[in-house]
């Protein structure tokens, strides 16, 4: 592990065995004179934030039965979070499919908040905004288009009510240029169903069950996140740590 990058980390897209061989390799760092440094560089360096929680907790001095609680706090919030990013997807790939009007879209976008993110008025005309944004040679597409669970949920929204509004202006064929641009393979990949006529409603339907299934996942794999820190901290032998994960693994 080179501890002088950021890490790279995302537990809603990285498998077991990277999430795995993290904690693994925290652990032998640990185990070395190196110590509780490579917690300090750790937490400088990663942006993840289920991970990043447990680095700021696990090695402090909260008790086990409160890093458990903390956790668990963490992780309900950061599940539903990711639950509702893919649900803005999903909704943007219905109305893509089925040529829905964006304003019907953003209020059913609107449904997945407590209030309203961003007025209509705003939303529209910064959606509106991007369809100049694209024009200019050598702009930089992979920022400017990639949508993913990292954004921030208004920002997510503009983009992605763009997307609809292009479709409906343009027809949904006319999004295949922006494929290799789109960040979240679970967007990029929807898009391309709906450019293949796939119905709406199968669409639909197909994407709750990709969401439930990834975000069940993450759960697990937050669980054994905080497990193999948990045994770092108690200092359990590296082949116990290991043991925790290979329970994990699927």
């Amino acid at each position: 592990m080179d501890t002088q990058k950021p890490l790279k980390l995302d537990i809603l897209e990285m498998p077991f065995e990277g999430l795995a061989a993290y904690w693994l390799s925290i652990k032998k760092i640990m185990d070395t004179k190196k110590g509780r440094t490579i917690i300090d560089e750790e937490r400088s360096h990663t942006e993840e934030p289920y991970i990043l929680h447990l680095l700021e907790t696990v090695f402090s001095s909260l008790s086990s039965d409160m890093i458990r609680r903390l956790a668990q706090v963490k992780k309900e919030t950061q599940l539903e979070d990711y639950g509702r990013k893919i649900d803005l997807m999903r909704i943007a790939a219905f109305a893509i499919a089925s040529g829905e009007n964006p304003r019907i879209t953003l209020v059913r976008m609107d449904s997945k908040f407590a209030a309203p993110l961003i007025s209509e008025d705003r939303a529209l005309d910064m959606a509106t905004a991007m369809f100049d944004a694209i024009k200019p040679k050598g702009v930089n597409m992979n920022i400017l288009l990639s949508v993913n669970h990292k954004l921030m949920a208004d920002r997510l929204l503009v983009k992605l009510l763009f997307f609809v509004m292009y479709s409906r202006r343009e027809g949904k064929q006319s999004l295949e240029r922006f494929l290799p641009h789109l960040g979240s393979r679970f967007f990029s990949e929807a898009v391309a169903l709906a450019i293949d006529n796939f119905e709406a409603d199968f669409l639909a339907y197909h994407l709750k069950s990709i969401r439930d299934n990834a975000v069940t996942e993450t759960g697990r794999k937050m669980d054994m996140a905080m497990e193999m820190s948990l045994a770092i901290r108690n200092k359990l032998a590296y082949e116990d740590v290991f043991r925790i994960a290979r329970a994990y693994l699927p």
